[in-house]
């Protein structure tokens, strides 16, 4: 026996040598001169796919009911160096792309070094905003943000994209069986081409995407294509108001922070808001699409500093959700971060933490499913005197948990009945909070 022992050690040393010197796999062209055979070209539009046989499609017949003042028009046709391009065309859609569809590809031995490449051309954005997707798995798919890369192509003809394809790439995520490795999607209005589309097991990035595990905590602005417009001046809007509150001796005893839910006290719910906050001179701070990261950039870019609320009420998250997929983990992370962050720059202020809303017609629904472990997780944050958890969610839904749309006519946002179910709700615990001597 004892030759077969000394021989191991050997056998061992030949498997890992011939693991490290394993060849890497080869590219995946997608789209070069021609399609990659058995690559699928679809027009994506909000609810439908179309397929592109010809030189031409488009997806007017899908849109006219819902949006007839939208169209999305894709066509194919040949560079001067005889590579094919694809050309996407939108006009006032929230929704619609270009996609390169396949049997299910194993792309795992691409994620550690490997990159996604393609050629851009945008002639028009202006309008609109663009975002790379990758398929990951059944049901799954990750994106990475391309408004302002994209805006900053404009004009400029074809440029090569970089990107990480680990930039697509999240814990749990199953790259075994991806049918669809490529997805360029359009909002707005705008015009892009592509070409040379391909899959590399190595490569340089040229372009940067955000951690996903860190960019929930990490401030930021809400660079959207339909946020670039009126984000800022909003920002800048509210520091006015809220200083010209204080010189009016209307210091705010009471502020709203949150997202697109709080901003909507100055529009459906503002009957309910002057009946039951006009009285504190409370401040919406509300920031529609706003994430955790944005707020966060809001409050250190002076948001509060002006103010000496009683109360603060905040609730936000359900973009991240909805938004980016985020798991509940990191937007409990958000939240935290958030928190510590009004904690400090009002040292003086009691906040109440209110539950993220209940949103969809079901409680099976998975973006509701990541809300409720989000909320599972809030009490934890709380320690019932300098930050007060409430979830008032119960009172939104039917008994069967289904949520109705003539309290919520989007299934997210509440209309004027929803706002005042929320202040009805609410009350109780602010009149409270409110009452109590300063900290």
């Amino acid at each position: 026996m004892r030759p077969a022992y000394t021989a191991l050690p050997l056998l061992v040393s030949c498997l890992l040598s011939a693991a490290a010197s394993a060849a890497p796999p080869a590219p995946v062209v997608l789209l070069g001169d021609a399609p990659r055979p058995g690559v699928a070209i679809l027009a994506l539009a909000p609810d439908t796919t179309h397929q592109l046989d010809g030189e031409k499609v488009n997806a007017d017949a899908a849109l006219r009911t819902t949006f007839p003042d939208s169209a999305i028009e894709l066509a194919r046709s040949k560079r001067p160096d005889g590579a094919t391009a694809l050309t996407l065309q939108w006009r006032q859609i929230w929704k619609s792309g270009v996609a390169l569809e396949t049997a299910p590809q194993d792309l795992r031995p691409f994620l550690a070094r490997g990159t996604l490449a393609f050629d851009l051309k945008v002639d028009a954005l202006d309008a609109g905003g663009l975002m790379v997707k990758v398929g990951c798995g059944p049901s799954c798919e990750r994106q990475v943000p391309f408004v302002l890369p994209g805006r900053a192509a404009q004009g400029k003809g074809w440029q090569r994209v970089v990107l990480a394809l680990s930039c697509f790439a999240r814990d749990g995520d199953d790259f075994s069986q991806v049918a669809r490795p490529f997805a360029l999607e359009g909002t707005g209005s705008g015009q892009v081409s592509i070409a040379n589309v391909a899959i590399a097991p190595d490569g340089t990035p040229n372009t940067a995407c955000a951690d996903w595990r860190t960019v929930a905590v990490t401030p930021a602005k809400l660079d959207e294509a339909w946020s670039i417009d009126w984000w800022l001046p909003r920002h800048r809007q509210k520091l006015d108001e809220a200083q010209q509150m204080v010189r009016d001796a209307r210091s705010p005893q009471l502020v709203f922070i949150g997202d697109s839910i709080t901003q909507g006290w100055e529009k459906e719910g503002a009957p309910v808001w002057q009946t039951h906050y006009a009285k504190f001179n409370a401040l919406d701070l509300g920031f529609g699409g706003d994430r955790t990261e944005n707020v966060l950039w809001r409050l250190q870019n002076g948001a509060v500093d002006a103010l000496d609320p009683k109360v603060a009420v905040l609730m936000i998250g359900t973009n991240n959700t909805g938004l980016r997929g985020d798991f509940a983990a990191s937007t409990v992370a958000g939240i935290r971060r958030t928190l510590d962050e009004i904690k400090q720059r009002l040292p003086r202020t009691r906040i109440l933490l209110v539950a993220i809303f209940p949103r969809d017609a079901t409680p099976e629904s998975p973006l509701r499913h990541i809300n409720e472990a989000i909320n599972a997780q809030l009490p934890a944050l709380a320690d019932g005197n300098r930050v007060v958890f409430l979830d008032v969610n119960r009172a939104f839904l039917a008994p069967d948990g289904t949520l109705s749309k003539t309290i919520m006519p989007d299934l997210l946002h509440p209309n004027e009945a929803g706002y005042a179910i929320w202040a009805k709700a609410m009350q109780p615990e602010l009149d409270r909070l409110m009452a109590l001597p300063r900290l």
